[in-house]
């Protein structure tokens, strides 16, 4: 029997590489070898034994759920894959029947699986999954692009896309994560002036780099005062928070202007907020955003591709998957931001 290497955690931030069989791909199903595996913020949960979607059991379960890799093997009745395909992998696997996964959504499928929560991810040699979860990349598009334009390039598109986001724009983004930097990456793409916040000047002077056009420190400066000195009073048109901090998601309600639009997508338990003042009579848009529709993915790497967006910018580090005890502990302590395991 053919082994290869898996990360496992069995919880308390512990992190152990075991020994796994090369899984077999069974009918409808394709064994891509992995080339590039993006660390998450949502990883942490699994890592500290709470995880925050789906109902993975603490040290069964190889995470990884932003993996891109090469087709190796094919099961019975797979037709639109083919062998040495160069693929990233949808997160959701949905039933396939209901009306969401039909129209792409897979994660809205009442009895939907996430990769790396539910079943196996990407933080191993090989993985195991649909076909119909594959997407295929363009020959331009490295594996650690890839990799990086599922869940953080591919979840800020959509977003903005629903924001409507164009060059008559100003955009807030707050949160300079990784989340935050693909966010500057597609909104100046889109045309957008761009106005980032954070607390860590490290973040903000990342966030220059990136293309952002004005940065704000909100441990130093008035954010909101700050954004409407920086549009003429007005406000902005859009924001987008990527924190989950529930003042940065105040302040995104309160820096809009009338019929402002705003988008909630770091993951936040709890968030008080003034609906009459920030919503009701500003009339303003909020949205929750999370991932994107399978048909997408497509879409999402031809923009990558035509607006030749250097998303590998937002790659801080890259490791062995020897190194995963390394690589998470570094991640947790915040002293890498997108860090990917590459083969």
């Amino acid at each position: 029997m053919q082994t290869m290497k898996g990360v496992v955690f069995p919880g308390n931030k512990q992190v152990e590489i075991r020994e796994f069989p090369i899984p077999v791909p069974g009918p409808g199903e394709v064994l891509v070898q992995m080339k590039a595996s993006a660390i998450c913020r949502s990883d942490m949960s699994i890592y500290y034994g709470n995880p925050v979607v789906g109902g993975a059991k603490t040290g069964d379960i190889i995470p990884g759920h932003e993996p891109a890799g090469l087709v190796v093997q094919t099961g019975e009745g797979v037709s639109s894959i083919q062998v040495n395909d160069r693929v990233a992998v949808y997160l959701a696997v949905g039933c396939g029947e209901c009306s969401y996964c039909k129209s792409g959504y897979m994660m809205f499928c009442p009895a939907w699986k996430c990769i790396g929560f539910d079943i196996h991810g990407g933080d191993a040699d090989y993985i195991v999954v649909p076909e119909k979860m594959c997407m295929k990349l363009p020959d331009s598009l490295s594996y650690v692009a890839a990799a990086v334009s599922t869940d953080a390039v591919g979840t800020l598109y959509h977003a903005q896309k629903r924001l409507q986001i164009s060059g008559k724009d100003t955009l807030v983004i707050f949160g300079m994560g990784p989340m935050g930097g693909a966010g500057i990456l597609v909104a100046k793409a889109m045309g957008a002036t761009v106005i980032a916040v954070d607390m860590l000047e490290e973040r903000l002077e990342m966030a220059k780099e990136l293309g952002a056009d004005h940065i704000v420190n909100g441990k130093t400066e008035d954010v909101v005062q700050k954004i409407r000195e920086l549009t003429g009073h007005k406000g902005a048109d859009a924001a987008v928070d990527c924190s989950g901090s529930p003042i940065a998601e105040n302040q995104a309600l309160d820096c809009v202007r009338p019929h402002g639009r705003v988008a909630f997508i770091g993951e936040s338990r709890e968030t008080a907020i003034r609906p009459s003042d920030q919503l009701i009579r500003k009339q303003v848009t909020l949205m929750g955003s999370w991932y994107f529709p399978i048909h997408e993915y497509e879409e999402i790497t031809e923009f990558i591709v035509r607006k030749k967006i250097p998303v590998e910018k937002l790659v801080t580090h890259t490791f062995a998957l020897e190194q995963a005890e390394e690589a998470f502990r570094l991640f947790d302590e915040r002293k890498t931001e997108k860090a990917v395991f590459v083969w």
